[in-house]
């Protein structure tokens, strides 16, 4: 009877522990919204990390949404042509695009750069006492470190997304047309026409809660972290897993949010 029980308390106090974090994480979310609307208002702050989010992942989010779609145009073709189906390849890729592709693969790249930066940046304040410095100076640190870089995080990536859906659907079209053989006029009236504005809303609203996700991740794990360089080489890559983790588990929960009919 002993082995069944310990088998049954280590269970609890696995459910335990991750309830306890899982409570602490919503508690430091809900701390860092009410800084939000309490003055006063740091501007430079959120400009900062806007600008460190969305301006200089650019270049990295627009290649890998060029690329994507040209490799999304090529594979659709050499599919659709066993069933002689190659003119819905404009259809497939713009849907795939502008619902999935755009908005996932931003939010992962932006993971693996801003997320991995804000956790190795908060985790050496932590384990160097920065933290604990601002409070002697009167700075409450979820304001003045958390609260600017949730906003920032949660504006920039529908950005983003905008830019990599843009690019995405231009990668698509330089491989038919230079490529594939396909007028470019009816590849583009294709595309046009079997887009809704819900696949563009459903992926800026995934985007911004991508965005939500990547900065939560990357300021909790740098704010808990401790043990030195160690700890936080730790934090950083943990904030890489969750934030990725969750894009791709939230990423299926919105989906079936807003198609399932």
């Amino acid at each position: 009877m002993t082995a069944p029980l310990d088998i049954v308390a280590g269970l609890g106090r696995a459910v335990l522990g991750a309830s306890a974090q899982v409570g602490a994480l919503v508690l430091f979310a809900a701390n860092a919204l009410v800084q939000l609307f309490r003055p006063p208002y740091g501007p430079r702050q959120f400009l900062r990390h806007f600008v460190e989010i969305a301006y200089f992942s650019l270049p990295v989010v627009a290649l890998t949404a060029l690329f994507t779609g040209m490799v999304l145009a090529l594979q659709t073709h050499t599919g659709f042509a066993r069933f002689n189906a190659e003119s819905a390849m404009a259809s497939v890729v713009v849907l795939s695009i502008t619902r999935e592709l755009g908005p996932v693969l931003t939010g992962l790249i932006v993971a693996g750069r801003v997320g991995a930066a804000m956790a190795a940046e908060i985790g050496t304040m932590r384990v160097t006492d920065q933290i604990d410095a601002l409070r002697t100076l009167s700075t409450e640190p979820m304001k003045y470190l958390v609260a600017p870089r949730l906003l920032a995080g949660t504006l920039a990536l529908p950005l983003l997304v905008v830019v990599a859906n843009t690019l995405g659907v231009m990668g698509g079209f330089l491989v038919a047309t230079l490529s594939l053989g396909f007028a470019g006029p009816a590849y583009l009236t294709s595309s046009w026409d079997v887009l809704e504005a819900m696949d563009v809303i459903s992926g800026l609203i995934k985007a911004g809660v991508f965005g939500f996700l990547i900065t939560l991740m990357g300021c909790w794990y740098g704010y808990q972290s401790q043990g030195g360089a160690q700890g936080v080489g730790k934090a950083t890559t943990k904030a890489v897993v969750a934030a990725s983790i969750l894009i791709l588990a939230f990423d299926y929960v919105l989906t079936q949010a807003f198609f399932s009919r």
